[in-house]
């Protein structure tokens, strides 16, 4: 966001199995209370967040959309640093139904003369935004709206369908900019790996002079279908290979295909 601003993105899955619903004129309604607690190494609170999410099912579907999610996301801007992230969810309908979820986050750095990457997202939604829309809104950075897909736990690849496209999203910082001719110079490598043998089933580049040639960053958007890949585990791989500053990086995020 800025020299001392990073922005982190933090998505929050929740089944509908696990809300207790109401029903009123034929709809059922679930809701929950989500409290957020941001605190540094000193235990000092520098953020809180408070927000209501709302379910609602037709009450004769209810029974069959028990499997469905509802997915929060709330943006935080934080200085470079060590922080913990507390979240507690209430049920609203069922006071005594409370769940609680931690996780300490490593905010890095990013030195202008050093090439760097955002995290790779993984997502089942990518879409441009209206220019009104911009940086505003759920799911949105910059002028995409993407809605990470969510691992159903800690150290669990995300999972997608054949029938699905693989959404992915990654932005590079600092990039050379050659003295003489004012463009930028990298080479863009993507790559799907099935992890059972190491095969690399898509291995593709481009370069970044192609798509903002005078920018020191550059946001990469890809869309995969999946129905040509057997069931099974996978590995996106985004290498990075600057000519200009003579750096290379890479970022990489697993995934499973059912």
């Amino acid at each position: 966001m800025t020299n001392e601003t990073v922005i982190v993105p933090l998505t929050l899955q929740v089944k509908n199995r696990d809300v207790t619903f109401s029903n009123k004129d034929g709809v059922s309604t679930g809701t929950v209370n989500i409290l957020g607690r941001v605190t540094n190494l000193n235990h000092k609170v520098v953020q809180t967040f408070e927000d209501t999410v709302s379910i609602q099912v037709p009450s004769e579907l209810l029974s069959k959309t028990q499997d469905n999610v509802s997915v929060y996301w709330k943006s935080l801007p934080l200085k470079p640093g060590l922080y913990k992230v507390d979240i507690a969810i209430k049920d609203v309908n069922n006071p005594d139904h409370i769940g609680t979820w931690k996780r300490s986050v490593n905010v890095p750095k990013f030195d202008d003369d050093r090439l760097s990457a955002s995290s790779l997202i993984l997502a089942d939604k990518m879409e441009r935004v209206s220019t009104h829309e911009i940086s505003t809104g759920n799911f949105v950075i910059g002028n995409t709206r993407i809605r990470p897909r969510v691992s159903a736990g800690s150290g669990v690849p995300v999972t997608f369908k054949r029938d699905q496209s693989l959404n992915f999203w990654m932005q590079v910082y600092n990039l050379g900019i050659d003295e003489k001719s004012k463009v930028n110079s990298a080479k863009i490598e993507y790559q799907i790996t099935d992890l059972s043998n190491n095969k690399a089933l898509l291995d593709a580049t481009e370069e970044t002079a192609k798509l903002n040639p005078h920018a020191d960053q550059v946001t990469l958007e890809k869309s995969v279908p999946l129905a040509s890949l057997q069931p099974g585990k996978y590995q996106v791989t985004i290498k990075v290979d600057d000519g200009v500053s003579k750096q290379q990086i890479a970022e990489s995020a697993p995934f499973v295909v059912e």
